[in-house]
């Protein structure tokens, strides 16, 4: 099997491959990836279990050939897409004039959420030159890129002591030319609620839209909240929420490729829609950023949510923000860490309040135990998205958690080796466009024809390692410069 994998990918084989011979190579692919499984990723991945994941890839083979493109054709798929979003809605008290669209991921929710408003203040705003949006640093990066696809400015407010936005800062920062105020339910790097109410207030005395970012606490928010957690407000209760984004492909169990936006009414949506009459091709007319649109994945979400109910997901929140409980008093209880903030839900982020004590040291170790880890610059931290696929995992994280913070206080060294100091050049590293210019260097290579990836190794060469050698390179210009 070596062998022929060894020769394929160049060019398509001259005769066909056998299909049972593709499958063996597929699995035989599929070991070098993250065991997600058995808990040991905190990411990426939101796995309800074996019969779950096989419910889903039955509902998605029904509609595996579907396509939304022509709702018309498929009123199958518009029957999904209408259902899933109308049950979105009533979660998050979208009201009876609330309307929206299945999307492929919370990026192309974000895409269209400032795409809508661009263009709906190009109509009732058209003096404004150069749109721009107000929102958190630490709203997700989506943001960002969809700004700059869509020649808008993102203005980015800081956050106050507790890690939500700083309202003072918001007030200040917006200009005439805002045309949206943004604020995250949670948030993806800390897991705290920005406080919609004030930020509703804000949008409602200065006549703006306010989108809602509920891309990873959509579907985990209203049932955290109906097992009995207190919250702020942080959906369209607010009125002067116009609109969130929420995945289903997170904490709503779906398959990937399903997120959902939705407006209070179709004053907003309708500014979404691209309808083109001139193409010679005849009338073409889309909701959303795609023109093929996968019918599995919107079948696997509307299945899904059915699958699941209120009390399902009421369910799966409770058990989740137990086991998110559980791992937070444990790091707690380790000395030297800390959890970032005051999280509200089941993703958060600690870090060390000793320093002498190396966090991503202790998250290089972490990994040599078998663990995927996540890491945050700002500031310098550990992060953890807990599922309740992690309900067995916790203790065990914990376990190797508190050794790998022992191991570390007796080997002090071990934060000189590894990955720790290049992420610790990277949290303070001042010197960000060069960084980006060997980030560049990386996604160049990567999408080369030969497709070379980068040596992740913690004993990589750095000669060869570009990724080693955004620190190294980052290092000897902040050494070069830092007291000029």
């Amino acid at each position: 099997m070596d062998d022929l994998m060894d020769k394929i990918g160049k060019k398509l084989p001259e005769k066909g491959i056998d299909r049972d011979e593709i499958l063996k190579m597929l699995h035989k692919l599929a070991e070098s990836d993250v065991d997600y499984k058995t808990g040991r990723t905190w990411s990426l991945v939101y796995h309800a279990g074996e019969a779950h994941t096989e419910f889903l890839k039955q509902a998605h083979g029904v509609f595996f050939e579907t396509n939304g493109l022509n709702p018309m054709a498929f009123t199958s798929l518009k029957r999904f897409e209408h259902d899933v979003v109308s049950m979105t809605a009533h979660m998050l008290h979208g009201g009876p004039e609330a309307v929206g669209t299945i999307t492929s991921g919370g990026t192309e929710s974000i895409f269209l959420a400032i795409k809508t408003y661009r263009d709906m203040a190009r109509r009732k705003r058209p003096w404004i030159r150069r749109p721009n949006i107000v929102a958190p640093v630490s709203a997700h990066v989506a943001f960002k890129k969809a700004c700059e696809f869509l020649d808008v400015r993102m203005i980015t407010a800081p956050l106050d002591k507790d890690f939500r936005v700083d309202m003072r800062a918001v007030r200040r920062l917006v200009n005439h030319n805002t045309i949206l105020l943004v604020g995250s339910a949670p948030n993806y790097p800390y897991g705290t609620i920005d406080p919609i109410e004030e930020l509703g207030r804000l949008a409602q005395r200065r006549h703006l839209p306010l989108h809602v970012d509920g891309c990873l606490g959509g579907f985990m928010l209203p049932f955290v909240e109906r097992a009995g957690y207190p919250l702020p407000l942080f959906d369209f209760r607010v009125p002067g929420v116009t609109s969130m984004s929420a995945d289903v492909h997170k904490y709503g169990y779906a398959a990937k490729g399903a997120s959902v936006v939705v407006y209070r009414s179709m004053d907003y949506l309708q500014h979404q829609f691209f309808i083109e009459t001139d193409w010679p091709g005849g009338l073409f007319a889309s909701a959303g950023v795609l023109g093929t649109r996968p019918g599995g994945s919107i079948a696997a979400a509307w299945a899904a949510m059915l699958a699941f109910g209120e009390q399902g997901y009421t369910e799966l929140a409770r058990k989740t923000m137990e086991t998110t409980r559980q791992m937070q008093d444990g790091i707690r209880s380790i000395p030297g860490l800390a959890i970032v903030g005051r999280p509200d839900m089941t993703v958060f982020a600690y870090h060390s309040t000793d320093k002498a004590l190396n966090i991503y040291a202790v998250g290089d170790l972490m990994e040599e135990k078998g663990w995927h880890i996540d890491r945050l610059p700002k500031p310098p931290a550990l992060h953890a998205m807990v599922t309740i696929n992690h309900q067995d995992a916790a203790q065990r994280y914990v376990e190797d958690l508190r050794a790998s913070v022992e191991y570390l206080r007796a080997h002090p060294d071990m934060a000189q080796k590894g990955s720790a100091p290049m992420y610790g050049l990277m949290a303070k590293m001042p010197l960000r466009g060069m960084v980006k210019k060997n980030v560049l260097q990386i996604m160049k290579q990567m999408y080369s024809p030969e497709g070379r990836m980068p040596d992740l190794s913690a004993d990589g060469d750095t000669a060869r390692d570009p990724l080693v050698n955004i620190g190294l390179k980052a290092l000897q210009w902040w050494e070069r410069f830092r007291g000029s």
